[in-house]
């Protein structure tokens, strides 16, 4: 009898497993391809693909293509994680200034559960212009309009 709950206890624990795992799954293609389209990134849909999902988020954060191939290293041994977590921070750094959005927070995306709200708030958060850019841009024509003056 004890067999028996341990066994049933064990098939309930990977159940529940599995569903968190699709769980996640979904919610991270889905927003990575509302990103995609928020951007006006082509072929969004490549978010449902497993690898083709990375090369949607390079296209996203338009980095270079040949950034691809640093994700061969992550089959080094013991410099395989540094690089992902390294990529995963360079591209949704990337990501995060597209969306008007602090780069740092590719930083942030390392966090476990922190990573799920910021990636939230990137795909369906307002979208934020950098107006510290448009004041710089009117301080420097008032500084050249009095100087003409």
């Amino acid at each position: 009898m004890a067999n028996e709950f341990m066994g049933s206890l064990l098939f309930g624990l990977i159940a529940l497993v599995g569903l968190l795992a699709i769980a996640l799954y979904v919610y991270g293609s889905l927003a990575l391809m509302t990103i995609a389209k928020r951007t006006k990134t082509e072929n969004a849909w490549l978010a449902w693909i497993p690898i083709a999902n990375i090369y949607l988020m390079m296209r996203i954060g338009k980095l270079p293509t040949w950034s691809l191939a640093l994700w061969a290293l992550i089959f080094v041994p013991m410099l395989g994680g540094l690089t992902a977590a390294g990529m995963n921070v360079w591209y949704w750094w990337m990501i995060a200034e597209r969306r008007g959005k602090e780069g740092w927070w590719g930083i942030l995306m390392l966090v476990p559960i922190l990573n799920l709200v910021l990636l939230g708030i990137l795909a369906w958060g307002e979208d934020e212009k950098k107006p510290a850019a448009k004041k710089k841009k009117k301080v420097a024509k008032k500084k050249v309009t009095t100087r003409k003056r």
